[in-house]
């Protein structure tokens, strides 16, 4: 795959959406280790199981997991005589991630320019087809990758992954705060890993503080679009390459993963709102 340097004494192209996507979605998160990337891909797949035609783009190029969690990891991209790349395809959902191209065990050093350039191909040089939802599952933090996003592609929303905990705020805020300054809209926040549901009695259990989420919505008007519990369930299912909301449709947390995605396919009908772009003071 071919990558571009971007010259930066040229002024920007105008940001445009890839043929026949309808909106992008980016899922975000102040810091690792919170579930972001299994939010995504469930977020995306019960999406799917709506009945609408959603792709999910792995834009995480550090740590390219998605192809395993959704059972594609074999996958090798073809292009296409006009030069487009074919994405994978699984549980109904539309997959193109770095982890088709690169070696899993040899760690790759990014550079902005490259990253730029290979955001680029992902978003404008794959075969998304008609999508009513891309669904961009971000690196942790706030970095060259989202910035890139944000210059290329009009994002349409975002949603915030984060934990319980009260100082977990902090990192929600500096996530805010870039998507802010995109001028992107933040359609919801989703706490992760609310409870732990014991895999012995099946009881629930707050093992962190709890209400961080919750404090931040009510703070800044942004919606709480779930609390999803942390139950093994959804670990097994990412590891087996079947997402809880197909392997375990029944459980606490992909219920929980529904609703949410119940919450953004409502919002992907809604019209856009003048006042939406920011939803608080950056």
């Amino acid at each position: 795959m071919a990558h571009h340097h971007k010259d930066p004494s040229q002024p920007a192209p105008e940001r445009s959406l890839p043929e026949g996507v309808k909106h992008i979605v980016a899922v975000g998160a102040g810091k690792g280790g919170v579930g972001k990337s299994t939010v995504a891909v469930n977020l995306a797949v019960a999406l799917a199981q709506q009945g609408l035609k959603i792709g999910l783009l792995d834009a995480d190029v550090y740590g390219p997991n998605l192809p395993q969690m959704l059972g594609a990891a074999g996958y090798v991209p073809q292009m296409g005589p006009d030069g487009k790349i074919e994405p994978a395809s699984a549980h109904g959902v539309k997959l193109m991630s770095m982890g088709f191209l690169l070696d899993p065990e040899s760690p790759v050093i990014w550079r902005g320019p490259l990253l730029h350039g290979a955001m680029n191909q992902f978003l404008k040089d794959v075969r998304w087809g008609e999508l009513d939802c891309l669904v961009v599952d971000l690196p942790p933090g706030t970095g060259d990758v989202q910035i890139s996003i944000g210059q290329i592609v009009p994002l349409s929303g975002a949603v915030i992954v984060t934990t319980p905990q009260n100082i977990a705020l902090l990192d929600v805020m500096k996530a805010a705060q870039m998507f802010n300054k995109l001028d992107v809209p933040i359609w919801g926040v989703i706490e992760n890993m609310a409870e732990f549901v014991c895999p012995h009695c099946r009881k629930a259990s707050r093992i962190f503080s709890s209400g961080g989420a919750r404090k931040f919505s009510e703070k800044y008007g942004v919606p709480l679009l779930g609390e999803i519990p942390l139950d093994g369930v959804v670990c097994a299912a990412a590891e087996a390459g079947t997402p809880a909301c197909v392997a375990q449709p029944e459980s606490a947390p992909a219920r929980a993963l529904r609703a949410a995605a119940k919450h953004v396919a409502s919002r992907l009908s809604a019209k856009p709102k003048t006042d939406d772009v920011k939803q608080h003071g950056g």
